[in-house]
């Protein structure tokens, strides 16, 4: 069971504890503000996430139909097309096969959530499950809540001390399409945020950037965080990736992350026909109309493999 973390009763698991309600153990410290190097890549993410929070703390005092609506079809666009799709289902797990015209607008649409461009996302995902739980994983349990929520995201030092050469993947570099949203990344969403302005007043940037991006970028960091303390297991994984069905409503099926960890490559996440999956019911859409290829669902002694019925008869 690779990656397993083992909650020992250890002088560091003494002094540490278990997270609120859950069992699992912090068995170790990182610093997230005071007490270590800031870089001048962790300042400027600092400050920009904290100017698109600022930006959404005016919601209350510029709500309109017109705004909400926008920020709610943007949160979704992006959202299922942007992230879950593109980003995590197709780029860095090749669940799916998309048109390259498709896939790049997708991509693109995932540019748009203010999640860093494609190179870095998948990376880091493909980190995340190589590491899963243990010291290496780019945002575990292990160090804390806050900082497999979002802690991790402003200590580049810890991405540098874990991976001194990120090669992982090298599909991505290899096309200029990629290389150039790395390059330019800033460009689109300064753009994208100034174009939002022009067209729809500060209520629209509140609403579409503020809003919609500190919301889409919460929901998507429970998944790292409350789907590895909180809900079930339900495949033999070796890690302590939890399906959650709260996580799940509000990251379109992405909550069900212990399926996700039992069958990485599957483009569908909620395996039972209840676990609501509105990335698989688009996926599903897109295959039927042609533009999906190459759907990957995991088989039937695929699964058998994973349950934990079977490690029982291996005791």
């Amino acid at each position: 069971m690779k990656n397993l973390i083992m909650v020992s009763q250890g002088v560091k698991d003494a002094k540490y504890g278990k997270t609120l309600l859950s069992d699992v153990m912090v068995t170790r410290k990182r610093n997230l503000f005071m007490g270590r190097t800031w870089r001048t890549l962790d300042v400027k993410m600092a400050v920009g996430m904290l100017a698109l929070h600022l930006l959404a703390f005016f919601a209350p005092f510029t709500f309109t139909w017109g705004a909400f609506l926008a920020g709610f079809t943007t949160y979704v666009v992006c959202g299922i097309f942007g992230i879950t799709l593109s980003y995590h289902r197709n780029l860095a797990h090749h669940s799916l096969k998309l048109p390259k015209w498709l896939e790049y607008t997708f991509a693109y649409l995932g540019v748009l959530a203010f999640q860093r461009d494609p190179i870095f996302w998948v990376s880091m995902h493909r980190y995340h499950h190589q590491y899963v739980d243990s010291e290496k994983d780019p945002h575990s349990p292990i160090f804390g809540f806050w900082f497999s929520h979002m802690g991790w995201l402003f200590d580049s030092g810890y991405i540098l001390e874990k991976y001194q050469e990120r090669k992982n993947v090298e599909d991505l570099k290899n096309q200029a399409f990629y290389r150039f949203i790395k390059r330019t990344y800033l460009l689109h969403t300064l753009a994208y945020a100034a174009l939002v302005y022009v067209f729809g007043g500060f209520a629209y940037l509140v609403w579409v950037v503020g809003v919609a991006t500190t919301w889409g970028y919460h929901v998507t960091f429970l998944v790292n965080s409350a789907c590895h303390l909180w809900g079930n297991q339900a495949w033999n994984t070796g890690d302590r990736s939890k399906n959650n069905w709260w996580v799940a409503l509000v990251t379109f099926g992405e909550g069900w992350h212990n399926n996700h960890h039992a069958f990485e490559y599957s483009a569908r996440h909620g395996l039972e026909w209840w676990q609501i999956d509105f990335c698989w019911y688009t996926i599903r859409f897109l295959e039927v109309v042609g533009l999906a290829t190459n759907v990957k669902l995991p088989a039937e002694d695929q699964k058998a493999k994973k349950s934990f019925a079977s490690l029982n008869k291996l005791k």
